[in-house]
């Protein structure tokens, strides 16, 4: 048996990425898979690219009438969910005008990372709470990053939102299981993933090819992460297989955090 079979699954941010590595990766290990996206041309290609059982929904993750309306449509049409990856995220810095540092940072700025990184995870899990009472065994996985664990100088309200998604795991954890509910919440954080995210930060051509090495050079294991590399971390916590871990902070960093290297360079 595939390991996780039969699972109906949701995934935020699907449309490239991380997001669609995991949706892959889950369909093709037996679940359901919702995409979602507020790219809707994007999402509809990358549902299409799924093997397995797939279907594309459109999602602002900041904007609870869409999560109330999408939560519904799964209600009637599967009757609970199993997985929630709550991966939507932004840096900001292509989404807003800024800037990000502590000194001049642009409220408006702020808000608008903070809706889409905290606010979205939060009605991720308030939505998947709902839907998944009626599972017999459910998992919410939240994709934290590096930078919710040490500080980003160019970029605090990133940082800031993504250590608040790393506190609010653990406390949706310990409410589901004081509940006695059978869900499981836990966060990931990757660092020195090679996404379009970064596309903004390392340009195109040589310099592209330059700003890798550097990174690189600075993880433990000299290499850059793959969006797959996160998937395999999701599968894990999105399976029965880790039915006895909640409330996890899983590093998937090549070694960053593990010592020195854990600041960021400028």
């Amino acid at each position: 048996m595939r390991r996780v079979e039969d699972k109906i699954a949701l995934v935020t941010g699907a449309a490239r990425g991380i997001g669609l590595a995991i949706a892959k990766l889950l369909a093709s290990e037996g679940a359901t898979v919702i995409l979602s996206d507020i790219n809707d041309v994007l999402g509809e290609k990358s549902a299409r690219d799924v093997a397995g059982n797939s279907e594309y929904r459109h999602l602002d993750v900041a904007v609870e009438a869409e999560w109330q309306a999408l939560a519904d449509d799964i209600e009637q049409k599967y009757g609970h969910l199993d997985i929630v990856i709550n991966n939507a995220g932004i840096t900001g810095f292509l989404e807003t005008s800024g800037p990000h540092d502590p000194e001049n940072l642009d409220m408006a700025s702020w808000h608008k990372v903070h809706a889409t990184n905290l606010e979205g995870v939060a009605l991720g899990c308030k939505y998947a709470i709902k839907l998944m009472k009626a599972s017999a065994r459910a998992s919410i996985v939240n994709i934290s990053s590096r930078s919710g664990l040490v500080g980003i100088p160019a970029a605090v309200a990133y940082a800031s939102s993504k250590a608040a998604v790393r506190n609010h795991s653990k406390s949706v954890a310990l409410y589901c299981a004081e509940k006695g509910y059978p869900i499981r919440c836990n966060s990931i954080h990757p660092g020195a993933i090679l996404t379009p995210m970064w596309d903004a930060m390392i340009g195109e051509g040589p310099q592209r090819e330059a700003a890798i090495k550097a990174i690189a050079a600075d993880v433990p294991l000299k290499v850059m992460g793959t969006p797959d590399d996160v998937a395999y971390a999701a599968l894990y916590l999105a399976s029965d297989e880790s039915k006895y871990v909640t409330g996890i902070e899983l590093n998937i960093d090549g070694g960053i955090l593990a010592g020195s290297v854990a600041a960021p360079s400028k």
